[in-house]
Formats: C-alpha cells, structure tokens, sequence
C-alpha cells in the first residue's frame, strides 16, 4: 500500500521540513503545493529529500477563495497522472504535524484499505449550516483582484436575490471538513466529477470557503458514501468567535498525547516551537507501537 500526501503551503520552509521528515516512510510520497505567490527559491531545498515532489501546476491560493479548491483538485489530478498506484490520498496543510508514529500511521491505513476519512454534518440538520449557506447564497469577491472589490460585493449582495445551488445536491460540510484521506478511487471521482459539471464550477468561484464542504458534499453523494467514515483524524481545537483553529502550545500536550487521532492541526513554529519537541519526544517513545481506532470512529 502506498499513500501520496498533499501538503498545502506559502510560508516557513523550516517547519514544512520538519512535517515531511516526521512523516518519513517507504511507503510515503510527499507532494508540495506551493502558493504560486510565494517565491519557490527559499523552498527549493527540499526537492532534495526523498520522496518529496514539488506540484508543478502551482495556484495562486487566497484565504476563503475558490482558487485554493482548485489548487487542490489540480493537485489530486496531478498525482493521479503519476504512474504510482496509491490507495491513499492525504490532504494536509504545512501547520499540521503527526502525533503518533509514522509507522502507526501507516498500519492504520492498511487495516482500512477502502475507508475515505472526512468529517461532515448534514445541511438540514447543523448549527454550522444556519450561518455556512452564506457562503453560497451570497456573492464573495475574494479572487477578484480589483480595486474596491469588496464594496461592489457589499452593494451587490444588498439588492441581488440568494444565489440558489445550481445542481440538486445534498450539502455536506463543516468547520473542520478541508482536511481528508480519501482512497484514490474516491479523489479520481471527485476530479472527474467536477469537469463533468462547468455550471458547478462556475457557480463555486464567487462562493467563500468552499473547501469546507464542496468535497464533502460530493463524496457523500456518490457511490463511495458508504465508505466514509465521519472522521478527518485530525485533533483540532476551536476557539469561540475565532474564523481559524488555535495555535496549539505546550500546555495542550497531554491533550494530544491521549488523542486517539493520527494528526494535529494548527502549528506555528513562530508562536511554540516547543510543542514540536515535546511530539517528537512523544512520538519516538512510542515508535513502533499500534493504536486502536479513534473512540468515536464505527468502522465495520
């Protein structure tokens, strides 16, 4: 069984090395996507690691735009065009960091060999949904690079009528569903659905945080629903009026040393680098050691 690993990133080399030297495995290949508006140069050191590659379509990626969808689904089609046959595709971002041993990690995937792992909530029935519909009701102008964007889009949503969804779908979605593994069966049907469906993707670019439930709403209605488990495996911690994750420090080690979860999101080596070292300290103690499922996980 091999796992391609898409690591999303614009800043800090020093730590995204770090992630990819502590996510080192045989049967691991990582893959770099690089905001186009970064400079490549401070980054191209790492080509030289084994097993990492650098996605050559890079996209230029804005916070809460349509363009970091498609510069993940661009990157899922690049590395389903390599003659490598993954079973595993793994979306992370650069601030995300295991927090059990790759090895672990590892075993877990291939005693779950047809699982898609991705968290969700039903739009009819979720606290999430009363404010996320926004997100497509309303115009957001947030790839639009020009001058007074946002006070055309502010005028214009106070006189146009809701944006109605344009293809019958039942959305699914939330705050922590735009990090997954999916199997690659599962990324090739997302990848052919979405340019089997123009109107879709022309309705999506003026949508706002899309990658918090366009994927999810498509694997949940396709013929892979039945393999999902409603779980990223990722331990994310959310405070109350905040639009990101908290920055995870050195006081929430025992969390993450008790977690049934595979990974860890958000760090910034800016902020704590000693988390870090206190995972690895972590992480090597248990080297080699299995985990059970996930206590909220019903896998058959």
């Amino acid at each position: 069984m091999r796992v391609a690993h898409i690591i999303m990133t614009y800043k800090n080399p020093y730590q995204l090395e770090r992630l990819i030297r502590r996510m080192n495995h045989p049967q691991f290949d990582i893959y770099i996507h690089l905001d186009k508006k970064v400079d490549i140069a401070e980054f191209a050191y790492l080509k030289n690691i084994e097993q990492v590659v650098f996605i050559k379509n890079r996209r230029v990626c804005n916070w809460g735009g349509f363009s970091f969808v498609k510069a993940i689904t661009e990157s899922v089609r690049e590395i389903l065009s390599q003659k490598v046959n993954y079973q595993f595709i793994n979306l992370m971002s650069a601030q995300d960091y295991p927090i059990k041993p790759v090895e672990t990690i590892y075993q877990f995937f291939l005693r779950r060999m047809n699982k898609s792992f991705i968290s969700y909530e039903e739009s009819n029935d979720c606290e999430w949904w009363g404010h996320a519909v926004t997100r497509y009701e309303l115009y957001h102008f947030t790839d639009i690079n020009i001058k007074g964007r946002y006070l055309v889009q502010g005028f214009l949503n106070r006189i146009a009528p809701k944006r109605q969804f344009p293809i019958d779908l039942q959305l699914y979605g939330s705050a922590v569903s735009s990090w997954w593994t999916i199997t690659s069966d599962c990324a090739q049907y997302i990848v052919n659905y979405l340019d089997e469906n123009p109107r879709l993707l022309r309705f999506m670019r003026l949508t706002w945080a899309a990658d918090e439930f366009l994927y999810a709403s498509i694997i949940m209605n396709s013929p892979f629903k039945n393999q999902v488990v409603n779980n990223n495996l990722r331990y994310i911690e959310w405070e109350d009026g905040k639009p990101n994750p908290k920055i995870l420090n050195t006081t929430d080690i025992n969390v993450l040393k008790n977690s049934d979860h595979l990974f860890a999101r958000k760090f910034d080596t800016a902020v704590d680098i000693e988390i870090l070292d206190e995972l690895d300290k972590v992480i090597n103690y248990n080297k080699g050691s299995d985990i059970p499922c996930p206590a909220n996980f019903k896998i058959p």
